[in-house]
C-alpha cells in the first residue's frame, strides 16, 4: 500500500515538473520528463510493484536468490579450474606433442610457407658526432622531403 502512494505522488511531483517545464517553452523536455513521470504510476497498475514488494519481502525468494548465487559460483569455479589445468591428463599431452610439432626444430621461420618480405629500406646516413654538423639530422629531413 505504501509502495503505490510513493508511487503515485512521485509520478505527481514529475507532472507539476513537466508542467513548469511547459511554461516555460520547452515542450521537448517537458514532454520528456512526463513520460518519465508516467512510468511509477504504470509500474503500480500493472501488478508490478506488488510482485516487487511480495519478492523483497518473501524468504523463500531470497533463499532461491542464493542458490542461484551458489549455482553460478559452482559454474564459474570450474570453468576457472577448466581453464587453468588445461584438461585432463591426455588432452595436456597431446597439446604438448602438437606444439612441439609445430614448427621444425631447425627452422629460422615458421613452416607456413613463403610470406612476402618487405623492400630493403636505404642505409641511413650515419651521424655526426662533432658539433660542427648538428644539422646533418635535419637537412636529412629536409631532403627527404624535397626542400
Amino acid at each position: 500500500m505504501i509502495a503505490e502512494t510513493v508511487c503515485s505522488a512521485v509520478s505527481a511531483a514529475g507532472l507539476g515538473i513537466a508542467a513548469v517545464t511547459a511554461y516555460r517553452k520547452r515542450f521537448l523536455a517537458a514532454t520528456r520528463i512526463a513520460a518519465y513521470s508516467l512510468v511509477p504510476v504504470g509500474l503500480v497498475m500493472t501488478g508490478v510493484v506488488g510482485w516487487i514488494a511480495d519478492t523483497a519481502f518473501s524468504p523463500t525468494a531470497w533463499a532461491g536468490f542464493v542458490v542461484l548465487g551458489g549455482a553460478w559460483l559452482l559454474f564459474m569455479t570450474t570453468r576457472a579450474v577448466e581453464r587453468r589445468g588445461g584438461g585432463t591428463r591426455k588432452e595436456r599431452k597431446a597439446a604438448r606433442a602438437a606444439q612441439r610439432e609445430a614448427v621444425a626444430p631447425a627452422a629460422s621461420a615458421p613452416s607456413l610457407g613463403p610470406a612476402a618480405r618487405p623492400a630493403a629500406r636505404p642505409a641511413a646516413t650515419p651521424r655526426a658526432t662533432g658539433s660542427g654538423d648538428d644539422f646533418t639530422d635535419i637537412e636529412a629531413i629536409l631532403k627527404k622531403h624535397g626542400i
